[in-house]
């Protein structure tokens, strides 16, 4: 496999775990299962579509489980797989590196912008 290859099919894991999305919500299922509302209110901005979408390619992906529960309503719970569980490190990772490097990134960007508006 290479990813750098422009039909490995590894690009297709990559870019759902590279999805800023599937961050978030990964991030938010990190702490344990979640109903669809509480990740929904977890996840700013977010719509519901986005969410439906993106927990159903978690699942198809082997990295979310969706749990129905025989109640009145129907009570549907989220979780990470084991497979899902081992994003949490890495994706943890990208999301620390985010928020340290904010800084320099903002700076970053007046520089370019400065640059290409002269």
């Amino acid at each position: 496999m290479n990813p750098y290859s422009d039909d490995c099919p590894t690009r297709r894991v990559l870019d759902r775990i590279g999805d800023r999305w599937t961050v978030l919500i990964v991030g938010t299922l990190s702490h344990g299962p979640r109903r669809f509302s509480e990740i929904r209110r977890h996840v700013e901005g977010i719509s519901q579509k986005m969410l439906t979408q993106t927990l159903r390619g978690l699942e198809r992906d082997g990295l979310v489980t969706r749990t129905v529960f025989a109640e009145v309503p129907p009570r549907v719970e989220y979780a990470l797989t084991e497979a899902g569980r081992t994003l949490c490190a890495p994706l943890k990772a990208l999301e620390d590196w985010s928020i340290e490097h904010f800084g320099d990134v903002k700076e970053a960007w007046v520089e370019y912008d400065t640059r290409v508006a002269s």
